[in-house]
C-alpha cells in the first residue's frame, strides 16, 4: 500500500510547515468547530480539543484520515492560551520568566466520522532569567500574539528559552514522531 495523503483539521501555518518539512502528502480543511472540552482536568483538554477537531472534519470527509492537534503551555497545572492583548502576553511571559513549565499537544486521527486515536505530547520548556526589557521588545515585535503561552520557539521567542526537555516540534505545535508512530499502530503510511 503506498503513502495514503491526510487532512490537516488546522490554519496553522507551523503545522504546515512541519508536515512540508517531513515530506508529508496532506490537505489542510480547518475545523470550524467550537473547542468546548467537558473534562475537569485541564490537562486532558489538548487530547480533547485535538479530537472535537478531528472528529468535525472527519464528519464531512469519512473516507478520509483526518489529524487533528491542540497545543497548550501549563503553568503550575493552568492552561495558559493565546494572548487576547499585548498587556496579556506580558502577563504570560512574567509568569513564565526564569521558571519552567509543560507544553503539552494533543493529536487525534479520525477516520469514518470517529476517533481512531488520541495521545498527548509533553514537553518540558525553561525559560532564562530575561529582563523586563526583553520581554518588552517581544512582545512589542507582535511575535506572541497568535501562539499559545505568548511565544514561539521557532521564532524570536526562542532568545526566551534557556532549554527543552523532550520534543521540540511538539512545542512548536506537531509532534512529529509521536503523530508517525499513531500512523504506524494504525498502519497508515505518510
Amino acid at each position: 500500500m503506498g503513502k495514503t495523503k491526510v487532512i490537516l483539521a488546522s490554519g496553522s501555518p507551523r503545522r504546515k510547515e512541519i508536515l512540508n518539512l517531513i515530506g508529508v502528502d496532506f490537505e489542510v480543511v480547518v475545523s470550524n468547530e467550537e473547542e468546548k472540552p467537558t473534562s475537569t482536568n485541564p490537562l486532558d483538554f489538548p487530547k480533547e480539543n485535538a479530537s472535537i477537531k478531528a472528529l468535525s472534519v472527519s464528519r464531512k470527509m469519512p473516507s478520509e484520515i483526518v489529524l487533528g492537534f491542540d497545543t497548550l503551555v501549563f503553568l503550575d497545572d493552568q492552561p495558559l492560551g493565546k494572548p487576547h492583548s499585548e498587556q496579556e502576553a506580558l502577563e504570560m511571559l512574567r509568569k513564565l520568566n526564569g521558571r519552567s513549565h509543560k507544553v503539552m499537544t494533543g493529536v487525534a486521527i479520525a477516520h469514518g466520522g470517529q476517533v481512531l486515536k488520541t495521545e498527548c505530547e509533553e514537553t518540558e520548556v525553561v525559560f532564562r532569567n530575561c529582563s523586563e526589557q526583553e520581554l518588552e521588545n517581544y512582545v512589542n515585535s507582535k511575535d506572541p500574539m497568535d501562539k499559545a503561552g505568548a511565544y514561539g520557539i521557532q521564532t524570536a521567542g526562542a532568545r526566551l528559552i534557556k532549554e527543552i526537555r523532550g520534543c521540540y516540534y511538539n512545542v512548536v505545535g506537531l509532534p512529529v514522531a509521536r503523530m508517525l508512530q499513531m500512523l504506524n499502530d494504525l498502519k497508515v503510511e505518510v
